[in-house]
Protein backbone atom coordinates (compact mmCIF):
# COMPACT_ATOMS: atom_id res chain seq x y z
CA UNK A 1 0.00 0.00 0.00
CA UNK A 2 1.34 3.19 -1.00
CA UNK A 3 1.88 5.68 1.57
CA UNK A 4 -1.00 8.47 0.23
CA UNK A 5 -3.22 5.00 0.41
CA UNK A 6 -2.77 4.79 3.82
CA UNK A 7 -2.80 8.31 4.96
CA UNK A 8 -6.44 8.57 3.43
CA UNK A 9 -7.11 4.69 4.77
CA UNK A 10 -5.76 6.57 8.43
CA UNK A 11 -8.52 9.35 8.18
CA UNK A 12 -11.29 6.83 7.44
CA UNK A 13 -10.47 4.54 10.64
CA UNK A 14 -12.97 5.65 13.55
CA UNK A 15 -11.34 7.28 16.73
CA UNK A 16 -11.29 5.40 19.28
CA UNK A 17 -12.41 6.78 22.37
CA UNK A 18 -9.81 6.73 25.35
CA UNK A 19 -11.16 4.86 28.61
CA UNK A 20 -10.55 6.59 31.92
CA UNK A 21 -10.64 4.05 34.94
CA UNK A 22 -12.70 5.10 37.87
CA UNK A 23 -10.56 6.60 40.35
CA UNK A 24 -10.50 4.80 43.09
CA UNK A 25 -11.44 7.36 45.78
CA UNK A 26 -14.61 7.76 43.61
CA UNK A 27 -15.34 4.22 43.95
CA UNK A 28 -15.04 3.93 47.75
CA UNK A 29 -17.29 7.29 47.50
CA UNK A 30 -19.79 5.45 45.34
CA UNK A 31 -19.97 1.92 47.11
CA UNK A 32 -18.92 2.66 50.88
CA UNK A 33 -19.13 6.48 51.84
CA UNK A 34 -22.64 7.31 50.33
CA UNK A 35 -24.68 4.81 51.98
CA UNK A 36 -22.92 5.26 55.49
CA UNK A 37 -24.02 9.33 54.78
CA UNK A 38 -27.28 7.56 53.96
CA UNK A 39 -27.52 6.33 57.60
CA UNK A 40 -26.04 8.92 59.35
CA UNK A 41 -28.03 11.69 58.41
CA UNK A 42 -31.15 9.98 58.07
CA UNK A 43 -32.10 10.46 53.96
CA UNK A 44 -32.84 7.94 51.35
CA UNK A 45 -32.95 10.58 48.65
CA UNK A 46 -29.03 9.68 47.61
CA UNK A 47 -28.87 13.54 45.90
CA UNK A 48 -29.82 15.50 48.95
CA UNK A 49 -26.69 14.18 50.21
CA UNK A 50 -23.59 16.31 50.14
CA UNK A 51 -21.06 15.79 47.38
CA UNK A 52 -18.11 17.26 45.70
CA UNK A 53 -18.46 19.68 42.61
CA UNK A 54 -14.79 20.94 42.27
CA UNK A 55 -11.28 21.76 43.89
CA UNK A 56 -9.64 24.77 42.86
CA UNK A 57 -5.82 25.15 43.46
CA UNK A 58 -4.49 28.45 43.86
CA UNK A 59 -0.78 29.80 43.63
CA UNK A 60 0.21 33.55 44.42
CA UNK A 61 3.29 34.17 43.45
CA UNK A 62 4.65 37.84 44.96
CA UNK A 63 8.20 37.47 43.55
CA UNK A 64 7.01 37.63 39.96
CA UNK A 65 7.02 41.47 40.21
CA UNK A 66 10.51 41.16 39.75
CA UNK A 67 10.70 37.71 37.85
CA UNK A 68 8.65 36.81 35.51
CA UNK A 69 10.61 33.00 35.60
CA UNK A 70 8.88 32.82 39.29
CA UNK A 71 5.72 32.35 37.45
CA UNK A 72 6.61 30.47 35.08
CA UNK A 73 7.69 27.72 37.46
CA UNK A 74 4.84 27.98 39.51
CA UNK A 75 2.35 27.46 36.39
CA UNK A 76 4.62 24.25 35.36
CA UNK A 77 4.45 23.29 39.26
CA UNK A 78 1.09 23.20 39.52
CA UNK A 79 0.35 21.92 35.61
CA UNK A 80 2.35 18.98 36.84
CA UNK A 81 0.41 18.38 39.80
CA UNK A 82 -3.34 19.39 38.89
CA UNK A 83 -2.71 17.51 35.25
CA UNK A 84 -4.16 20.39 33.59
CA UNK A 85 -3.21 24.09 32.16
CA UNK A 86 -3.49 26.53 35.00
CA UNK A 87 -4.92 29.91 34.36
CA UNK A 88 -2.41 33.02 35.13
CA UNK A 89 -4.02 35.23 37.17
CA UNK A 90 -3.29 39.36 36.95
CA UNK A 91 -3.39 42.09 38.65
CA UNK A 92 -6.49 44.50 38.87
CA UNK A 93 -5.08 47.87 40.25
CA UNK A 94 -1.67 48.92 40.10
CA UNK A 95 0.18 49.72 43.79
CA UNK A 96 2.90 51.89 43.69
CA UNK A 97 4.21 50.66 47.24
CA UNK A 98 4.71 47.21 45.87
CA UNK A 99 5.86 48.11 42.70
CA UNK A 100 2.83 46.15 41.54
CA UNK A 101 1.10 47.59 37.82
CA UNK A 102 -2.29 46.54 36.99
CA UNK A 103 -2.55 43.38 34.36
CA UNK A 104 0.65 41.98 35.57
CA UNK A 105 0.82 38.19 36.45
CA UNK A 106 0.72 37.89 39.99
CA UNK A 107 -0.60 34.14 40.56
CA UNK A 108 -1.95 30.86 38.71
CA UNK A 109 -4.74 28.52 39.48
CA UNK A 110 -6.38 25.57 38.67
CA UNK A 111 -10.10 24.33 38.70
CA UNK A 112 -10.36 20.42 38.83
CA UNK A 113 -13.91 18.77 37.98
CA UNK A 114 -14.76 14.76 37.54
CA UNK A 115 -12.07 12.18 37.52
CA UNK A 116 -9.06 15.21 38.00
CA UNK A 117 -10.77 16.16 41.32
CA UNK A 118 -11.43 12.51 42.50
CA UNK A 119 -7.84 11.45 41.32
CA UNK A 120 -5.94 14.84 43.14
CA UNK A 121 -7.56 14.45 46.32
CA UNK A 122 -6.49 11.08 46.56
CA UNK A 123 -2.70 12.08 45.99
CA UNK A 124 -3.39 14.83 48.52
CA UNK A 125 -4.97 12.24 51.34
CA UNK A 126 -2.50 9.35 50.65
CA UNK A 127 0.53 11.01 49.60
CA UNK A 128 1.08 15.08 50.09
CA UNK A 129 -0.06 15.14 53.53
CA UNK A 130 1.97 12.60 54.89
CA UNK A 131 5.10 14.11 53.70
CA UNK A 132 4.41 17.83 55.31
CA UNK A 133 6.76 18.54 57.99
CA UNK A 134 5.80 17.71 61.67
CA UNK A 135 2.19 17.22 60.15
CA UNK A 136 -0.63 17.03 63.28
CA UNK A 137 -3.78 16.99 61.33
CA UNK A 138 -5.99 19.32 59.59
CA UNK A 139 -8.44 22.30 60.94
CA UNK A 140 -11.41 20.61 61.66
CA UNK A 141 -12.90 24.69 61.40
CA UNK A 142 -11.22 25.54 58.35
CA UNK A 143 -15.03 25.97 56.49
CA UNK A 144 -16.47 28.83 54.99
CA UNK A 145 -20.08 28.71 56.35
CA UNK A 146 -21.38 27.44 52.95
CA UNK A 147 -19.76 23.94 53.16
CA UNK A 148 -16.34 24.83 51.39
CA UNK A 149 -13.07 23.84 53.11
CA UNK A 150 -10.12 25.51 52.65
CA UNK A 151 -6.45 24.53 53.12
CA UNK A 152 -2.69 25.99 52.68
CA UNK A 153 0.16 24.06 52.05
CA UNK A 154 3.42 25.76 52.12
CA UNK A 155 5.75 23.84 49.67
CA UNK A 156 4.67 22.54 46.55
CA UNK A 157 7.58 19.61 46.87
CA UNK A 158 5.35 17.34 49.25
CA UNK A 159 4.09 16.19 45.96
CA UNK A 160 6.56 13.33 44.80
CA UNK A 161 5.42 14.30 40.96
CA UNK A 162 7.95 17.13 41.19
CA UNK A 163 11.15 17.10 40.49
CA UNK A 164 13.33 19.32 43.43
CA UNK A 165 16.04 19.74 41.29
CA UNK A 166 14.11 21.31 38.72
CA UNK A 167 11.27 23.40 41.11
CA UNK A 168 13.97 24.92 43.61
CA UNK A 169 12.04 27.92 45.29
CA UNK A 170 9.28 26.96 48.13
CA UNK A 171 5.94 27.76 46.65
CA UNK A 172 2.94 27.47 48.73
CA UNK A 173 -0.62 26.97 47.43
CA UNK A 174 -4.14 27.90 48.67
CA UNK A 175 -6.33 24.61 48.14
CA UNK A 176 -10.67 24.78 48.34
CA UNK A 177 -12.66 21.60 48.55
CA UNK A 178 -16.29 22.53 47.41
CA UNK A 179 -18.99 20.74 48.30
CA UNK A 180 -22.89 20.92 47.22
CA UNK A 181 -23.95 21.40 51.06
CA UNK A 182 -24.35 24.64 52.54
CA UNK A 183 -23.92 22.86 56.33
CA UNK A 184 -19.63 22.94 57.87
CA UNK A 185 -20.95 19.73 59.39
CA UNK A 186 -22.17 17.98 57.01
CA UNK A 187 -19.34 19.13 54.47
CA UNK A 188 -17.08 18.10 57.78
CA UNK A 189 -18.49 14.21 57.53
CA UNK A 190 -18.40 13.91 54.14
CA UNK A 191 -14.39 14.90 54.52
CA UNK A 192 -13.79 12.93 56.67
CA UNK A 193 -15.08 10.00 55.67
CA UNK A 194 -12.71 10.04 52.42
CA UNK A 195 -10.18 10.20 54.65
CA UNK A 196 -9.07 14.19 54.78
CA UNK A 197 -6.69 13.81 58.49
CA UNK A 198 -8.35 16.11 60.33
CA UNK A 199 -7.75 16.69 64.09
CA UNK A 200 -9.98 15.92 66.66
CA UNK A 201 -11.95 18.91 67.09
Amino acid sequence: MSAAKAKKADKKAPAVAEVVPTPRLLERYQKEILPALAEKLGRRNRLSLPRLTKIVINMGVGKAISEKKYIEEATEALKQIAGQKPVVALSRKSIANFKLREGMPIGCKVTLRGWRMWEFLDRLISVALPRVRDFRGLDPDAFDGRGNYNLGLTEQLVFPELNPDRFTVPQGMNITIVTTTDSNDEARELLRRLGMPMRAA
